[in-house]
């Protein structure tokens, strides 16, 4: 069995959200999905591993640990923006920098 089953993870994820931020609460496996794919492809564009113990690790298995641990925040987006999207942010963000992403239209 894998650990931590996304139950697991759900809840851990809501348990770290703050009443007084504008973190979201996850309750499907799809914004589970949508929101560690999005680590994983920061992890991959440079981003720096949040917990211990990364090397080695896939980007994916680092942004489970990551978000199981509180180390990141899934943050609504940006009331300017049309469609619902989530983004990723490090809890101790020093930078600044955040990815933005959006649905494309299919057409």
């Amino acid at each position: 069995m894998i650990h931590p089953s996304y139950s697991e993870l759900i809840q851990a994820i809501n348990n770290n959200v703050e009443e007084d931020d504008n973190t979201m609460m996850l309750n499907s496996r799809y914004s589970l999905v949508l929101a560690t794919s999005k680590r994983a492809r920061q992890l991959i564009a440079g981003a720096e591993p949040l917990v211990p113990g990364a090397a080695g690790k896939k980007p994916l298995s680092v942004a489970i640990d990551e978000l199981y641990k509180g180390e990141v925040k899934i943050v609504a987006a940006s009331s300017a923006e049309e469609e619902k999207t989530a983004e990723v942010q490090p809890v101790a963000e020093e930078t600044g920098e955040s990815v933005e992403e959006t649905t494309e239209n299919n057409q």
